[in-house]
């Protein structure tokens, strides 16, 4: 193999490294002394793989550059990879990476152990399409008890580029972003990146066909084909109780599932901070709001 050929072999070097990470007990098989290397032989990898010895030593090498979309797909699953490795390992053998179908709306528990935590906070998860899955005490006190209203009305998006046979709003009263288009502009560009992951979940294409046909302003930021997160934003909430409270926003995405946990909080020893805190605390939010 010349030099020029072994720097560009990018696919070969990634299965390597891959492979010698992934430690016989973690899929199943024993762990003898002879090893010299705590990571699999290439033999193992390729019967869990389903490939010959013979074909994976070739892939390393460089000698085989053109796997098919099965086989890159066999050893995605062999390795353990993540949804993002997964996805390099596609590009890296010419292909686009597989899209998945449905938006998540179950959470795992893992996540859930995390919410546990965060119990003193205004906290809420929204799905990859913005759709309200699951919140805390604190976010309904904050917010408005969410259960007053149909479960496909729980939608942030719905929220704020609202149509004509929308029915419901997601808070009870008004919460104003320090800069609404910014947010507005952010929130449409995080809904595209949720369509090109999720081309084939009907929900998400249904609200993206209602807002760009019923929303003029949606509409208009959606042709700008902006696509990105939406990670942070500052808001006042204008609460019938507590009067108005400045909160920060801050969004934080998992990498596998695209669910956001929203969490509100206010400057250490503010005012605002008080006022959270009072929310919390008072009674259920009322249901004629």
């Amino acid at each position: 193999m010349n030099k020029g050929h072994a720097v560009d072999n990018q696919l070969g070097a990634t299965l390597r490294a891959w492979r010698d990470r992934l430690s016989p007990k973690a899929v199943g098989l024993p762990v003898d002394r002879a090893r010299r290397s705590p990571g699999l032989r290439r033999e193992e990898l390729a019967e869990l793989a389903g490939l010959s010895v013979d074909y994976l030593v070739r892939l390393e090498q460089g000698r085989a550059v053109s796997p098919s979309e099965q086989i890159v797909v066999s050893l995605a699953r062999a390795l353990r990879l993540s949804q993002d490795e997964r996805d390099h390992l596609h590009r890296l053998a010419g292909f686009r990476p597989p899209q998945d179908q449905r938006v998540v709306h179950d959470i795992p528990p893992s996540m859930r152990r995390l919410l546990a935590l965060l119990d003193s906070t205004p906290v809420a998860v929204f799905a990859a399409d913005w759709q309200l899955v699951w919140w805390n005490p604190r976010w309904a006190a904050l917010f408005g008890d969410p259960t007053r209203i149909g479960t496909e009305e729980r939608n942030l998006v719905r929220l704020r580029f609202p149509v004509a046979s929308d029915r419901g709003r997601l808070t009870s009263w008004p919460v104003i972003p320090v800069n609404a288009e910014a947010a507005d502009r952010a929130l449409v560009a995080d809904l595209r990146r949720a369509a090109a992951r999720f081309p084939d979940d009907p929900r998400v294409t249904e609200l993206v066909a209602g807002r760009v046909a019923g929303n003029p302003r949606f509409a208009a930021f959606w042709a700008d084909a902006a696509v990105g997160r939406h990670a942070e934003d500052r808001k006042t909430i204008r609460h019938p109780d507590i009067g108005e409270v400045n909160v920060d926003c801050d969004v934080l995405t998992d990498g596998d599932t695209d669910l956001k946990v929203v969490a509100y909080t206010a400057v250490p020893g503010s005012e605002d901070e008080s006022r959270l805190e009072s929310a919390g605390i008072i009674s259920p939010p009322r249901s004629d709001a």
